[in-house]
């Protein structure tokens, strides 16, 4: 039977990288995307496009007609991602109503095989450092602390109450993204060029865990090859400090070392007053309580089931950061 790879997601940094491995491997792969998308261009040419929502359950169903003889293997990447903790009815009606419908259609095919749904680690409930973050089987939304955390939660759950149903389905939980290729230009990209261009005087002490879109994208494929029907799978790194990762792109890119480092605490306070004199004059501030928390709380995160089932791996930090700046030289970022 003939089989094909429906990627929503398709133009962002992970569903864009997948759809290229998995034409790379010479896979059928029809790529969802928003209309009008000027991202669009980034997707690989062999890939058939579609346009559509994921709130549009017409549009939905044009992306899942396919011929009854070809089964349907389904990698849900598409969600918005935000760094602004507040509640966001929009972030929710995307990326849970958004995967609601998509678990529909995938219910409603007879020729439908398998569901990939790309949650995160966000959604996974902290515990205190010390201890590595693994799996957990159920996801509540009281215990996270912001709307893009809460919204995968949810999503998460509805696929695993699918899974109860019958549905053929499991979970990734990605870290963090690093890498070339990030033609979007996303919040770590920007950092990492912000410190290259000498516009980052100063940093945060903390750490946090990012993983190479490329190992990230073999992940999720592994998870539509040998994940588990209503099983999670963690794909996460080491955890790196910003002091580390500052040094690291030095040395690849040959900037000036960065030799500031505000420590977490006095951050938090100085973060806090921004906040507040933000509120008051209607602007943003210049970093925020939530971003402290991210770089305090434990990163620690084990992917070993993902590499013993899945076949994860990870490359150095060094490695993705070398690739990275070689592609931000290439495209004339930096």
């Amino acid at each position: 039977m003939n089989e094909i790879y429906l990627v929503t997601g398709a133009a962002g940094f992970l569903g864009g990288t997948v759809c290229r491995k998995l034409v790379e491997r010479g896979e059928k792969v029809r790529a969802f995307v928003l209309p009008h998308d000027r991202a669009m261009r980034f997707v690989p040419k062999e890939a058939e496009i579609r346009e559509g929502d994921l709130c549009d359950m017409a549009s939905l169903e044009r992306f899942f007609d396919v011929p009854d003889d070809t089964e349907i293997i389904v990698i849900h990447c598409a969600s918005i991602v935000t760094v602004n903790p507040e509640y966001s009815q929009k972030v929710m009606d995307v990326n849970v109503g958004g995967t609601i419908n998509i678990l529909s259609q995938c219910q409603s095919h007879s020729n439908f095989r398998k569901l990939v749904y790309v949650s995160s680690t966000g959604c996974i409930p902290e515990i205190p450092k010390g201890k590595a973050i693994k799996e957990v089987r159920q996801f509540y939304t009281d215990v996270l602390v912001d709307c893009y955390s809460q919204s995968k939660a949810l999503a998460t759950q509805a696929v695993l109450d699918a899974c109860d149903n019958g549905l053929n389905a499991c979970i990734v939980h990605p870290s963090g993204i690093l890498g070339p290729e990030d033609f979007a230009v996303g919040l770590t990209t920007k950092v990492l060029i912000q410190i290259i261009k000498g516009e980052m005087f100063a940093a945060i002490s903390g750490s946090f865990n990012l993983a190479d879109v490329r190992d990230l994208a073999s992940g999720v494929i592994g998870a539509a090859d040998n994940g588990r029907m209503g099983e999670c799978y963690i794909l996460a790194n080491e955890v790196v400090s910003f002091k580390n990762f500052a040094r690291l792109i030095s040395d690849e890119s040959g900037c000036k070392k960065m030799k500031f480092f505000i420590p977490g605490a006095i951050a938090y306070r100085i973060a806090g007053i921004m906040e507040k004199r933000a509120e008051r004059n209607g602007s943003k501030p210049m970093m925020t309580t939530y971003s402290i928390y991210n770089l305090a709380r434990n990163n620690v995160f084990d992917s070993a089931k993902a590499k013993e089932e899945l076949g994860y791996t990870t490359r150095p930090y060094r490695e993705t950061i070398h690739d990275e700046i070689a592609w931000l030289k290439s495209e004339g970022l930096i």
